[in-house]
């Protein structure tokens, strides 16, 4: 049987090499890489997605979870007092209330200086930290970049790749004492994240910097959620604990070798390093039973009809935090080709064309942001409503429930581009933006 007949459409065959002793039926992280278009047009250069899915395997029971060390960074500006404040701390111990010993945990308060509430300790005296929490009291200014540092300062004292590493801030103000710029958050954002810390943002009210905090989410590898009234703080800090909880695999790597004739166009919303005929990317962490992915565009050469062409072969690379070993997957993925347009159609895979178009449409929301702040309001409110139909056509054709919400989402933000509603539409589209950069599961009005 040769290469290209054995990975042929949309079959994949990913194979596991673990690093270590381990029993044949540990759990591993699902690999799947398949194409939006297996058949393709015969004698016609085109463009085809690669579709790169990583889906975390279920933990049976929370013992084997990986115990975390988190750093919990409190806003305690003047904006924040009265019920900002009162239901942040709320927030928190009730976080704090679900783990267990073997956690680690560090309280961080900042205004205009930083202060150590909490150093970071393991979880056998609950009582104390918690009693910690409730003396923390508002005022004074934001020196954000300050307790997000003091934060991953906490987080080095028990660093160590076994465990979940995180930085949980929130803030509902503008940064305005030390470095404020998203450029510089995002630098350090980028740096934690080489450490093996991820950074997640909750923006709470109308009054935070959106860019800043995307910005210091996304290049950590952490989630973001825009939060508007301080009552809903519980139940995100519930969602954050639920990421934070299952985290069952870190230090993701991930090598697309891209066949002979095959040119790598781009990866959608995703930073990834293209060099040649191989595209790396490199992911943070991944989630139980959660799928994280990469659309990689491509470009194949004309090609006979009822020929098979290879299109990419993936090589991944993980921390098991289950078995404490190094797990690699590989798997590769070739198209057919055909003369009939009816059997391309046909044989259309609607889950990657769906993630596909997700994509598209999130650049193009990403654009009309762009163009608002440029001043271009009908040029954003034109784009919004282009993306708008777009959506909704793809989720008719491809029988998708989230392109049709980004489809009325889309069509609502084209209402709000002017007046008091723009600084909520803008948030929620940021909020949007990310979440479907990195397949966030929760913020965002996800189902």
């Amino acid at each position: 049987m040769t290469r290209s007949n054995r990975f042929q459409v949309l079959a994949f065959v990913p194979i596991l090499t673990v690093l270590g002793a381990v029993s044949a039926s540990a759990a591993q992280v699902q690999l799947e890489v398949s194409l939006d278009k297996p058949t393709m047009l015969a004698d016609t250069k085109q463009s085809a997605f690669v579709k790169v899915g990583l889906t975390g395997f279920k933990l049976e029971n929370k013992d084997k979870r990986a115990p975390v060390n988190v750093a919990i960074v409190l806003d305690k500006s003047g904006s924040m007092q009265g019920e900002k404040i009162a239901k942040a701390k709320d927030a928190a111990i009730a976080a704090i209330e679900r783990l267990e010993p073997r956690d680690i945990v560090s309280v961080v308060a900042y205004d205009s200086t930083v202060r150590v509430i909490v150093p970071a300790t393991k979880m056998t005296e609950k009582k104390s930290v918690i009693q910690q929490i409730h003396r923390i009291e508002a005022g004074g200014s934001t020196a954000l970049f300050a307790g997000v540092s003091k934060g991953a300062e906490e987080l080095r004292k028990f660093l160590n790749n076994d465990r979940v590493n995180r930085v949980i801030l929130l803030s509902d103000g503008l940064a305005n004492v030390g470095p404020q710029s998203p450029s510089e958050l995002g630098e350090l954002g980028a740096s934690l994240r080489k450490e093996g810390i991820s950074v997640s943002t909750m923006g709470l009210g109308l009054d935070y910097n959106e860019d800043l905090m995307t910005r210091l989410a996304r290049n950590s590898g952490g989630n973001h959620v825009f939060i508007e009234q301080a009552d809903e703080l519980v139940k995100i800090f519930n969602y954050e604990f639920d990421d934070v909880l299952s985290v069952v695999a870190q230090e993701v790597a991930i090598q697309i070798r891209v066949a002979d004739g095959v040119r790598p166009i781009r990866v959608l919303n995703v930073d990834a390093e293209i060099n040649g005929q191989e595209v790396i990317v490199q992911m943070n962490q991944l989630y139980s039973e959660q799928e994280k992915y990469v659309m990689l565009e491509v470009e194949a050469p004309a090609t006979h009809a009822g020929k098979s062409r290879e299109i990419a072969e993936v090589r991944v690379t993980y921390a098991n935090l289950q078995t404490k070993t190094t797990d690699r997957l590989t798997s590769s993925v070739s198209a057919n080709f055909t003369d009939s347009v009816s059997e391309v159609e046909t044989k259309l895979n609607a889950t990657v064309c769906a993630a596909a178009v997700l994509q598209v449409s999130n650049a193009q929301n990403k654009l009309a942001t762009a163009l608002r702040d440029q001043g271009d309001i009908e040029g954003a409110r034109k784009v919004l409503l282009e993306n708008s139909e777009y959506l909704g056509t793809s989720a008719v054709k491809y029988n998708d429930k989230l392109l049709q919400m980004r489809c009325a989402d889309n069509l609502d933000q084209a209402k709000k581009l002017e007046g008091p509603e723009w600084a909520r539409s803008r948030k929620a589209m940021r909020e949007q933006q990310i979440a479907d950069d990195q397949q966030q599961a929760y913020g965002a009005s996800r189902p």
